[in-house]
């Protein structure tokens, strides 16, 4: 059933419409954001697997929803899993404008800070505590990674494993003037202070695919905020589909766009610079 449409306070902020519906009242200070559209098993695995690991008796988790229509969402599921709320995005955009969505919803309730994993269950939500816990010591953002040491990288593609090794992860690293060894894992964390320094400004329109995971890990950076990486597991399923939203053409050549952008042009607020140099 639709919830009410929400209404962002900030009206600075460019924010998608969508509708949200509340299940629970808000328990902790992080919440754990999962982006979705239509995963249908996958991300109702991931909610049962974050049960399991009692992770819904302290951690408010949010669903940001890009309208997915396989009913794999309904209500009373989502109120069994202990989800909080589910965010419907009802505006146009795909993944970057999920989590603007989801981050102004947040920021809006007081959470300080936000660990963010793709809901078609390739992530092991075993990981989570330990985002939390760098929030908490004061980090800014956390990056997960399958390429350092302790993390691990199951059934990847080889063109996902040698194109993040050795094309996206060294060109972001590059920019962000710190070494990044996966830059493509959406498990992620972020803290509320990063995202509403005005240097940052990530509710932004321009931000409407993969936009906003390359800026933020760049920006976050060179900005001088607290930065880590921490070991987590990616698995793809053996024998099947690669669950992804990435056409092997056309998507792949979009990527490598926002990628070049990011790197060389840049999506600063405040006309491409940091400390007068250009990012």
């Amino acid at each position: 059933m639709p919830g009410p449409i929400y209404t962002v306070k900030n009206q600075q902020w460019q924010v998608p419409a969508f509708q949200y519906i509340e299940f629970f009242k808000k328990r902790s200070n992080i919440c754990v954001c999962t982006p979705v559209i239509n995963e249908g098993q996958r991300i109702q695995n991931l909610l049962e697997r974050m049960r399991s690991l009692n992770l819904m008796d302290n951690i408010d988790v949010l669903i940001a929803d890009g309208g997915s229509t396989d009913g794999s969402l309904e209500d009373s599921y989502l109120q069994k899993m202990r989800v909080r709320t589910l965010l419907t995005k009802m505006g146009p955009g795909k993944l970057s404008a999920q989590m603007r969505m989801a981050m102004a919803y947040a920021i809006e309730e007081g959470y300080t800070g936000f660990v963010f994993i793709d809901g078609n269950n390739k992530d092991d939500p075993e990981a989570i505590p330990r985002f939390i816990s760098k929030l908490e010591e004061g980090y800014d953002f956390v990056q997960g990674s399958r390429h350092m040491p302790g993390g691990r990288g199951i059934n990847t593609p080889p063109s996902r494993h040698y194109g993040v090794k050795y094309l996206h992860s060294p060109l972001i690293s590059l920019a962000a003037r710190r070494r990044f060894t996966d830059t493509t894992n959406g498990f992620r964390a972020y803290s509320a202070r990063l995202l509403l320094d005005p240097r940052v400004q990530p509710f932004r329109d321009i931000f409407w695919s993969y936009e906003i995971l390359f800026y933020l890990a760049i920006r976050a950076s060179r900005l001088g905020f607290l930065v880590t990486e921490i070991p987590t597991t990616r698995a793809y399923p053996a024998n099947e589909k690669t669950p992804t939203k990435i056409s092997p053409v056309r998507g792949s050549f979009n990527l490598l766009k926002i990628l070049f952008r990011s790197v060389f042009i840049g999506y600063d607020p405040q006309g491409n610079k940091v400390k007068g140099k250009t990012i």
